[in-house]
């Protein structure tokens, strides 16, 4: 229920403009949100290479209305990728279709997101499209594979768990050689799409890792589920997969202790990092994802 609740928050424009405007609703979002600016992503993006990490950085907006909104949008992952390949950073690059144009017309981002992909492939970095909600799969997957088949390597995408189509779409992708970041899903969907119970999400989940590991196809385990992250370590161990073979990705400012810990044991770990001034609808799907977080945030809040 306060899940459904989170997500519903997530979605109101009032609420929206209350948090971004106000200094606690700023505050509180410093948790899980680097900053507002590209120099702050690389500054975070510096701090986190020199305690282990890579990292994807993240500029934060959804579902932008306009060309020039659009292309603003674009101009911060150009950005943002000249400021890595300049500082010799461990980190490339995560964007949202909306993010650059979907909603406006899918040619509109499928040419933004193409020319950040093409100066990703030129500088030897990567693109990682996010997956979003599934009136947006298909277009998602489509779009990958077409720019895969331009820039080799240099872009991926992202499946999620608790879609029953994932399988599908797994062997899809792998089949192509295309990088994937499998996570359990953040969006409320309906039943004849997805699973509804935790445990189904959770053994899809594990059934899929196992599919990808011995794939021959590096791709990234996105999970702070402890039991997630133990499967992932003993199905490894028992198949003899190095762990060159695949990284486990975090979301930045959650569970940070074992972060920390896999870092110890030699894995390699990618800090998903976003920043940018539309971080409210992000913010709320964190919370959403571990209602938990909504008692340490509250402390936090009441503690400064």
């Amino acid at each position: 229920m306060l899940r459904s609740f989170l997500i519903s928050l997530s979605q109101n424009n009032t609420m929206r403009g209350i948090m971004e405007r106000s200094a606690p609703g700023r505050r509180l979002s410093s948790r899980f949100v680097a900053g507002l600016t590209v120099e702050d992503a690389l500054r975070v993006t510096r701090d986190l290479n020199a305690q282990g990490f890579a990292v994807t950085a993240d500029a934060l907006g959804e579902s932008v209305r306009s060309e020039a909104e659009a292309l603003a949008a674009a101009d911060i992952y150009h950005r943002l990728l000249d400021g890595i390949t300049t500082a010799g950073m461990n980190a490339n690059v995560s964007l949202k279709l909306t993010g650059v144009g979907m909603d406006v017309s899918p040619e509109l981002a499928e040419r933004t997101t193409g020319d950040i992909v093409a100066h990703a492939a030129h500088v030897g970095n990567f693109v990682r499209i996010d997956m979003e909600g599934t009136p947006y799969t298909e277009a998602t997957i489509a779009l990958t594979e077409r720019l895969a088949q331009q820039y080799p390597g240099a872009v991926g995408t992202v499946l999620q768990a608790y879609l029953y189509r994932t399988a599908d779409d797994t062997a899809r992708l792998l089949r192509q050689g295309i990088r994937i970041r499998l996570c359990k899903g953040a969006y409320k969907e309906a039943g004849d799409v997805a699973f509804p119970a935790k445990s189904d999400v959770d053994a899809n989940y594990v059934k899929l890792m196992q599919t990808m590991l011995p794939s021959g196809v590096f791709c990234g385990i996105a999970t702070h589920d402890p039991a997630m992250v133990q499967a992932t370590e003993q199905f490894a161990a028992q198949n003899n997969i190095p762990r060159s073979a695949f990284e486990f990705q975090m979301l930045y400012g959650v569970k940070r202790e074992l972060q920390r810990e896999l870092v110890r044991k030699g894995y390699g770990v990618r800090i998903y990092l976003p920043f940018g001034t539309d971080w409210y609808p992000y913010f709320m799907r964190r919370l959403a994802e571990r209602p938990a977080n909504v008692i340490f945030l509250l402390r936090n809040l009441v503690s400064n």
